[in-house]
């Protein structure tokens, strides 16, 4: 079981670990051994998660989401097998943590008085600017 706060915990059965070869350094051991593991969590059917949890977490998860609902997270940090699940299991766990909080609602705001005139200042100056870059006349 994998705690996450104070009211939920992900059961065992809605995650499947698969061991596979890790890429990168490790000499002749590299091709023997399977360290790398491959985390699956099913949220989309998970009872553990609220719905707008569930929603979050889809877009907070991005190219890691499938089509079927599943949240595939890979680590292949370390040569050890057992560190590299407990890494993927945190990684979930914080993932899931993020999607918990709710963002925070917008509270649009206008703009000064003083940088509105400013705002403006600045246009008039530029406009200036440009305006003496015309053609020069000759007769003058």
């Amino acid at each position: 079981m994998l705690r996450i706060d104070d009211k939920i915990s992900i059961q065992d059965w809605e995650i499947t670990e698969q061991f596979v070869r890790a890429s990168g350094p490790g000499g002749q051991n590299v091709n023997k051994v399977s360290s790398a593991v491959e985390l699956r969590f099913e949220a989309a059917t998970s009872p553990s998660l609220p719905g707008p949890v569930k929603t979050r977490l889809k877009r907070l998860a991005g190219r890691r989401w499938t089509q079927d609902g599943t949240l595939v997270l890979q680590c292949d940090e370390t040569r050890s097998q057992a560190r590299n699940r407990d890494i993927a299991r945190d990684r979930l766990a914080e993932l899931i943590r993020k999607a918990l909080t709710p963002p925070k609602r917008r509270i649009p705001t206008r703009p000064t008085l003083g940088s509105k005139k400013r705002r403006l200042k600045a246009k008039k100056v530029r406009g200036e600017v440009k305006a003496m870059r015309g053609k020069v006349d000759p007769d003058t």
